[in-house]
């Protein structure tokens, strides 16, 4: 993971075009991102998050963790972290 990277926290699903369409958007600014499962963040959100130069919480819910999304939320807004919802 670079340091200018996006995480990307949802649950990417292939077949499910709005994701898809993220990947190609993203790729098309050169954007370098990393897709982060929202169960793999709601415990200690600092040591998965850390080093990411911003979040985007994905669009195209549902998330396997509701939980993890919102940590990662809070996670942004108490330090200061870039942050896009959709």
């Amino acid at each position: 993971m670079a340091a200018t990277a996006v995480a990307i926290v949802g649950d990417f699903d292939p077949t499910n075009p709005t994701h898809r369409f993220t990947n190609e958007a993203l790729a098309r600014l050169r954007l370098s991102f990393e897709w982060v499962p929202t169960d793999h963040v709601p415990e200690q959100p600092a040591d998965r998050l850390r080093g990411y130069a911003g979040l985007w919480i994905a669009p195209a819910s549902p998330y396997r963790s509701m939980d993890g999304a919102l940590a990662a939320i809070r996670y942004a807004r108490e330090r200061g972290v870039p942050l896009v919802g959709t």
